[in-house]
């Protein structure tokens, strides 16, 4: 019993800071003719030139595990887009309050004290676009928690979970 505990607690705090990705895709398109990308010469991703590196090679790695090879004319584009955003939801507030009342007369004063420091969001999108007929086949959209002061490897193993789970359900069933 305390070991199905611990494990439950554990699985509770691990999924607390997990990735949520949602995905799209055309459903007519055969995702077995591909086997080649490329990303987009133009691409902003909105990532550090460091951070882009690392969510490349993480692309890379991935990609290569699941039989596709880079190439200079591919059957797919990719395009990445990054932003990093206050999560309004995440205040947190301690309530301070004072109130006193005498013979049916009563009044209060009450102040909410901030606590911790605001959560940013990452949200990631990986495009997926036919090279033939120029057009999006597949996308993921992933919301993942962000902080700005991880060190390089951290932000490694993050980029490289983020990838994982997105690629997760690649290609659609």
């Amino acid at each position: 019993m305390r070991t199905f505990l611990l494990s439950m607690v554990l699985v509770v705090l691990a999924s607390c800071g997990a990735a949520r990705v949602n995905y799209d895709y055309d459903d007519q398109t055969d995702f077995t003719s591909y086997a080649t990308y490329n990303y987009f010469s133009d691409m902003e991703t909105g990532l550090s030139e460091l951070d882009e590196k690392r969510l490349m090679d993480a692309l890379d790695a991935t990609l290569g595990e699941k039989g596709f090879m880079f190439a200079e004319e591919p059957d797919m584009f990719i395009n990445i887009k990054s932003t990093v955003y206050r999560d309004q939801a995440s205040g947190s507030n301690v309530g301070v309050g004072l109130g006193g009342g005498n013979r049916g007369i009563g009044g209060g004063v009450s102040i909410g004290i901030p606590v911790g420091g605001p959560k940013m969001t990452r949200q990631l999108q990986i495009d997926f676009v036919d090279s033939n007929k120029d057009m999006l086949i597949w996308q993921a959209i992933s919301e993942s928690p962000f902080r700005e002061g991880d060190t390089p490897q951290e932000k490694s193993e993050k980029l490289q979970a983020v990838v994982d789970k997105i690629f997760s359900k690649y290609p659609p069933q």
